[in-house]
C-alpha cells in the first residue's frame, strides 16, 4: 500500500448543527461497489495521495484478504474504513469520515465494527502508520489498545514528515473484549451493523 495515513477524526463534541445522534440511524456495514462514488469523494477530500475509485474497486475483489466497511446514513456514504490481513496480522490501510461528518464518533463506531471483523477472522494483531504530528488520531488509536512500535522516516514523502508505527495485539483476548465492550457503551447512540456477522442488526 501507498503512503497513506490511518487518520482518525477526533472524537469530541461538534459544533456543526446536526440532529442529536439519538435522533440519527448510522449504520455500519461492509462496503460494496454502489458505495464507491461516496467513498471516492470522501477520499479526494482527506487523503493528500487519494486511492481512485479503480484501485477500491480492485481491493473489492480481494475479499479473503481484505475487510471494508463504509458507515451509512440513508445511503449516504459518511466514512469508510479498511483492512489488508497477513497471515493472522492485519494493517488498517485507511480510515476517513466526511469533513462534515467529524466529531460523531463514526470513525470509533468504523473502528469497533473492524476490529471486530479481524477477530471473528482469526486476526490477532493489527497495525497502522499515523503522521507523527496527528496527536488526536493517535489518541483514538490508544483507546483501542494500540501502542507505538516504531517510527518511519520521511513515510509522508509529499508533505516530509515521519510515521509512527502503532500496534494492537492479543485481539482475542478477554481484555481486549472489554476494551470493545467499553467503547461501544461510550457512543452517544447504540452501534448499528449490517451484514458484518452474528452480531449485525
Amino acid at each position: 500500500m501507498s503512503d497513506r495515513e490511518s487518520d482518525l477524526e477526533v472524537e469530541a463534541d461538534g459544533e456543526l448543527g446536526l440532529p442529536p445522534q439519538s435522533e440519527r440511524r448510522i449504520v455500519i456495514e461492509p462496503m460494496r461497489r454502489r458505495h464507491l462514488r461516496g467513498v471516492v469523494s470522501i477520499e479526494e477530500r482527506t487523503n493528500h495521495r487519494p486511492w481512485s475509485l479503480s484501485l477500491f474497486a480492485g481491493e473489492l475483489k480481494m475479499p479473503t484478504s481484505r475487510v471494508y466497511v463504509v458507515a451509512l446514513e440513508d445511503s449516504v456514504v459518511l466514512g469508510f474504513a479498511g483492512a489488508m490481513y497477513v497471515g493472522d496480522e492485519a494493517h488498517i490501510t485507511t480510515v476517513a469520515v466526511h469533513p462534515a461528518e467529524m466529531r460523531q464518533q463514526i470513525a470509533t463506531r468504523m473502528m469497533l465494527a473492524l476490529t471486530r471483523c479481524c477477530i471473528v477472522d482469526g486476526i490477532d494483531a493489527l497495525t497502522l502508520e499515523v503522521r507523527i504530528t496527528n496527536r488526536p488520531a493517535q489518541e483514538l488509536y490508544r483507546r483501542f489498545g494500540f501502542a507505538p512500535g516504531g517510527i518511519r522516516p520521511q513515510y509522508y514523502r509529499d508533505v516530509g514528515e515521519d510515521a509512527l508505527i502503532m500496534w494492537c495485539h492479543d485481539l482475542a483476548s478477554p481484555s481486549m473484549g472489554q476494551r470493545l465492550d467499553a467503547l461501544e457503551a461510550g457512543l452517544r447512540s447504540p452501534l448499528v451493523t449490517r451484514g458484518l456477522g452474528p452480531s449485525a442488526a
